[in-house]
């Protein structure tokens, strides 16, 4: 049987670093909020080493895939000797690449949760956000969605109160940005960081106050990109209530409270040399009715995706 499952993407609608840890790690506070772009991954049964699909240009499908490490990191704390086998996750796009929206801890996540579904292990929820945080940092907060806060690395996760129902403009530009250039900046130049800033408040009523639109990353990365600045004044011009990066970039996200007032900006932003996706908050309860594995038959997933691809070519 095949397992397929969405692993949707990520903004930060807070982030700041608050000092550098024993372990080398930034200490963070952060807000995640889920939203409903996402990859779609299949785990499918077949015999031979494990091995990754994937028809996106600059994808890995080698060990330095955050799916690699989550099926490599469960086969062990299942105490199963040797390498993974006899599975390979087919991995269609749809998050950006080095875009600050944790395309990669999305599918870490979902391949953790799609693999217990397949293999049909009885793995408890605290042992999985365990073997979650060994994957990375914010690989945790993708098992649960919804809005929540991470502290640590990000992957100490507690639940806020849901966001409202948001309308996001993404605006992702021709450049990505690595985390380790973005914390490399930061670390060489974070008086930018603590320059006087103004606090967007999450617009709606949403009682946390948890989450002022900061992200200590953004003025660092700003400066070697100043790209980053015209897509927020970009989207402000355009309407969003509030603006900023997310995560360490280059994604820029704009928040709407009105469908309508999101589509028209993001009609109005196409051609100006941005990619422009709109997409919508998700709260915890539509992420895990959204992200629930699903079994089909080998045959029948086949053939899905065989008019899949017919109806792309016509």
């Amino acid at each position: 049987m095949i397992v397929t499952i969405r692993a949707h993407a990520k903004i930060n609608l807070d982030l700041r670093v608050l000092g550098m840890r024993a372990d080398g790690f930034h200490e963070l506070r952060t807000v995640f909020q889920a939203v409903a772009l996402h990859d779609v991954i299949r785990c499918v049964p077949r015999d031979g080493p494990f091995a990754i699909e994937c028809a996106s240009a600059g994808v890995p499908l080698d060990a330095t895939n955050l799916i690699w490490r989550a099926a490599q990191t469960l086969w062990r704390a299942l105490r199963r000797s040797g390498p993974v086998r006899d599975v390979v996750v087919q991995l269609e796009k749809g998050i950006p690449l080095q875009a600050g929206l944790g395309g990669g801890s999305a599918d870490a996540a979902a391949t953790l949760m799609a693999l217990v579904h397949a293999w049909r292990v009885p793995v408890k929820p605290a042992q999985l956000t365990d073997v979650a945080a060994h994957i990375g940092s914010d690989v945790p907060f993708f098992l649960s969605g919804g809005t929540a806060l991470g502290l640590g690395r990000g992957e100490e996760i507690y639940p806020l109160a849901d966001l409202p129902r948001h309308w996001i403009v993404l605006l992702i530009p021709g450049f990505g940005v690595s985390t380790s250039e973005a914390y490399g900046w930061y670390d060489a130049e974070r008086e930018l960081s603590r320059g006087p800033r103004e606090p967007q408040h999450v617009p709606g009523p949403w009682p946390s106050r948890a989450a002022q639109m900061i992200n200590d990353l953004e003025a660092p990365i700003a400066a070697h990109h100043p790209e980053i600045d015209q897509m927020k004044a970009a989207l402000k011009r355009a309407g969003a209530a509030a603006a900023a990066m997310s995560g360490s970039g280059s994604t820029v996200f704009g928040l709407f409270q009105r469908r309508k007032d999101a589509m028209a900006a993001a009609a109005g932003l196409q051609g100006s040399g941005w990619r422009v996706i709109l997409t919508e908050s998700l709260g915890r309860g539509e992420y895990a009715t959204m992200s629930s594995p699903r079994r089909s038959s080998t045959h029948a997933e086949r053939r899905r995706v065989a008019v899949l691809r017919n109806s792309r070519l016509n």
